[in-house]
């Protein structure tokens, strides 16, 4: 694996549907925060990739992941917010 890229763990909340923190895999949940465990309830791992900026995501790009786990140790994912309404031109 070259230096741009890290093994990620990726775990998802048990309190909060589509909520999900990303990691490195060797640090695992050493540095979120307490109070942020507690939010998210049992985690359960879901999957460990190579992560790059290059690779795809579904809800997030991988440089923001990225970012966040070498600045603060773990990424968090919100579900989407199923409140926002999408308007396009014209409506």
């Amino acid at each position: 694996m070259n230096q741009d890229e890290i093994l990620c763990t990726v775990y998802r909340s048990s309190r909060e549907r589509d909520m999900y923190l990303y990691v490195k895999r060797q640090e695992g949940l050493e540095k979120v925060p307490q109070d942020l465990l507690d939010r998210l309830g049992t985690t359960s791992e879901v999957l460990t990739l190579k992560l790059h900026a290059e690779r795809k995501l579904a809800r997030v790009r991988a440089s923001d992941v990225l970012e966040a786990i070498r600045s603060r140790g773990y990424f968090l994912q919100l579900p989407p917010d199923k409140h926002v309404v999408h308007y396009t031109q014209g409506e």
